[in-house]
């Protein structure tokens, strides 16, 4: 917006040079983004953002520079004396959701012609073309005060009656109507529309542009005066359905100010009166939807407290004062109510930003955050820590993070083969979704991330790792008596990822199988996180290979899953590579960081060398590997330090039915060197009460 420095003057004193104003409008919000000297005055280009539409007038910046300066704001001249006799006009709003408020005046007897120089210069200054005395006043106070007016010529408004409204409340029809705008355009109007009509036809789209048939010319004599406020949204799908965007339809659609019409509507017929002559008739006001202020409550100390100051109430008081708010003061907090042209105005916080641009964003001291520093860490901290440092470990395993929508179909469920008992069938239904791929709230995290795969692979990337963190929603079990309708859904933070490898020749052998690489990572990642009690036990996931796949269990409590996806949902997908490897894991996030909240212990280097001995053992084939670990840890000596399983086989020389699984067991004393006979006695004993747990025999 273009201000010129002498306008500014007029409303508020000024003896500051003219960069050091632009300096000062820029650090209280409003950029000044260039200063163009013409002639004897200066002219600021300002930048207003749209939350604030009462700066997009000369007086509303004035108002901002007196609430710097501290100086008095001077108000243009407006009052005027109103001929009595008879109007002979009406209004009638019809549709008063989208107009609150409509003015006007009417003048006879008025005489059209060029304006005034100043006028002309004042306009040209703000980058609007002169068009003739009349229009030039509207356009005029339009840039003073902030709020759009219209003039119509009175005889061409049919019965002298003014109706403003939609074409479906007008004339009850839902096709769009042909209106000839002042740039001699026919445009088709939308059904929804604002319109101002007459007796009998649309004159003016309300709050865009007015009509050609009662554009103001020299042979008028008398207009009407409209001075309206319109709701800004209406006025904002107008705008864009038209492709047409004006002075007047640039404020509508940010929001006027509803008790200033009056005001801007008596100063036009004012500066008529005296440019042009004529007699001011009576005015018309309908204002059937009142404006309610709101109230709003300001803690002095929370102002404090949020800006890092220590300013005392009047301080305070003393930086919005000038800012027009109805302030009232209390001991310990004010009441704000916020003038109708501060409709940006709505909470707390917003106060205390005014207090702090007035105040001076420069004014307020750099200090470094207060952090508390301890041993254990709160456990907020330590849940974003945990979840930050899981991310991390899955970057430097290679795995891309992705972001998904948290929506799912019923089609997704399906496809995973989930048993119609199983708690992620209890899935929050949309009501309204965009298609009905998308009409659930996601309980896992997994199809979406298989989607991600094959959208991948349709693009030629061969090698995906990927991993998202995100919320699934589970609705009530559906055996709740309460309505589900009034049970939110529980919202667990879930890690889910998918890696994707296919088959293909190597120079180099490589027998490892990809999932053990995944159960890998995931074993690193619960060790970096210091959770000592977890295992792997056989997954009964019903869409994951049965012999590549595991539930992951801490202290006995399931939190995930891993494993390749069965080769049933691999041949459902159409994925083209012979054999590949699509393994996807879970992990209930908000499950697994209970058990990261532990102390550290911290033990010296081991001074004794330690000692190994190996078994194995033959088991059942349905016996889980991990309860051999379980029951070597169990076994109750202080001198076991480590054990894991280092060869599970089944085939030749092994009967039906049964598994040879041969594990590794470190002994070592923290105190002395042990022996081995006594290491000898120690593991024969190990090994007899594994294989009474197992029921299984000394493999030979």
């Amino acid at each position: 917006m273009r201000v010129p420095l002498k306008w500014l003057a007029e409303f508020v004193h000024l003896d500051h040079p003219a960069d050091e104003i632009a300096s000062q409008l820029t650090m209280i919000g409003h950029e000044v983004e260039a200063v163009e000297r013409l002639n004897d005055d200066v002219v600021f280009e300002v930048n207003v953002t749209p939350n604030r539409p009462d700066c997009l007038s000369i007086i509303g910046i004035a108002r901002e520079l007196s609430a710097i300066y501290k100086t008095p704001l001077k108000f243009p001249e407006h009052d005027l004396v109103a001929d009595s006799g008879d109007l002979n006009f009406n209004v009638d709003i019809i549709d008063i959701p989208l107009c609150h408020r409509y003015a006007g005046r009417v003048v006879k007897n008025l005489e059209i012609g060029p304006s005034p120089d100043w006028l002309k210069n004042r306009l040209e200054q703000c980058g609007v073309r002169s068009i003739n005395n009349v229009v030039d006043i509207t356009n005029y106070v339009l840039l003073e005060l902030g709020h759009p007016l219209h003039a119509f010529d009175l005889s061409t408004i049919k019965g002298h009656y003014i109706r403003i409204g939609t074409p479906r409340s007008v004339r009850g029809q839902g096709s769009s109507i042909g209106v000839k705008t002042l740039d001699g355009v026919v445009r088709e109007i939308p059904a929804e529309s604002l319109l101002i009509w007459d007796a009998e036809d649309p004159i003016a789209i309300a709050g865009v542009m007015g009509g050609s048939e009662t554009e103001v010319r020299e042979s008028t004599r008398d207009i009407f005066i409209e001075s309206a406020y319109f709701d800004p949204i209406s006025i904002r799908r107008t705008s864009k359905a038209l492709g047409l965007k004006t002075e007047s339809s640039y404020r509508f659609e940010r929001g006027t100010d509803i008790k200033l019409l009056k005001k801007a509507l008596d100063r036009t017929a004012y500066l008529v009166n005296k440019l042009c002559g004529g007699t001011i008739n009576g005015k018309i006001d309908i204002y059937p939807k009142r404006h309610a202020p709101v109230e709003i409550s300001v803690n002095y100390e929370r102002v404090n407290r949020t800006l890092g100051l220590s300013l005392n109430g009047k301080e305070m008081l003393h930086c919005i004062e000038g800012l027009g708010l109805e302030i009232i003061d209390f001991a310990d907090h004010f009441v704000v109510k916020p003038p109708t042209y501060r409709m940006d105005i709505k909470r707390e916080a917003d106060i205390v930003e005014e207090i702090a641009r007035i105040y001076g964003y420069d004014r307020i001291p750099a200090t470094l955050p207060k952090v508390s520093i301890g041993s254990v860490p709160s456990e907020r901290f330590s849940s974003a820590r945990t979840v930050g440092e899981i991310k991390e470990s899955f970057e430097k395993a290679g795995f891309t993070e992705v972001i998904n929508y948290s929506f799912m179909g019923p089609e997704d469920l399906d496809l995973l083969h989930i048993k119609d008992d199983d708690l992620r069938r209890n899935a929050v239904r949309i009501k309204n979704p965009l298609r009905a791929e998308d009409s659930l709230m996601r309980t896992t995290l997994a199809p979406a991330l298989i989607r991600n795969v094959l959208h991948n692979l349709a693009h030629g990337n061969r090698e995906l790792r990927l991993f998202e963190v995100s919320k699934v929603f589970l609705g009530p079990e559906p055996s709740t008596n309460e309505p589900q309708t009034s049970l939110l859904p529980t919202e667990i933070l879930y890690l889910g990822a998918v890696y994707y490898k296919e088959k293909i020749k190597s120079l180099y052998r490589d027998d490892t199988l990809d999932f053990y690489i995944i159960k890998g990572i995931i074993d690193n990642v619960l060790n970096a996180l210091r959770i000592g009690d977890f295992s792997f036990v056989r997954s009964s996931e019903p869409f994951l290979h049965p012999g590549q796949s595991c539930d992951i269990l801490i202290s006995g409590t399931k939190v995930g899953y891993c494993g390749l996806i069965s080769p049933e949902i691999t041949d459902s997908l159409n994925l083209r590579a012979q054999t590949p490897s699509l393994i996807v894991m879970e992990l209930d996030l908000d499950g697994l960081i209970p058990y990261t909240m532990q102390v550290l212990k911290y033990m010296p280097l081991p001074r004794y060398p330690f000692i190994e001995r190996d078994s194995a053992i033959l088991v059942s084939s349905a016996l889980e590997s991990s309860l051999i670990m379980g029951w070597v840890k169990s076994y109750p000596s202080e001198l076991i330090e480590d054990s894991y399983i280092f060869d599970v086989y089944k085939g030749e020389h092994i009967p039906e039915g049964k598994k040879s699984i041969a594990f590794n067991v470190r002994y070592r004393s923290s105190e002395r060197t042990l022996k081995d006979e006594e290491i000898d006695a120690l593991h024969q004993n190990l090994v007899a009460f594994v294989l009474s747990k197992s029921e299984g025999q000394l493999r030979q």
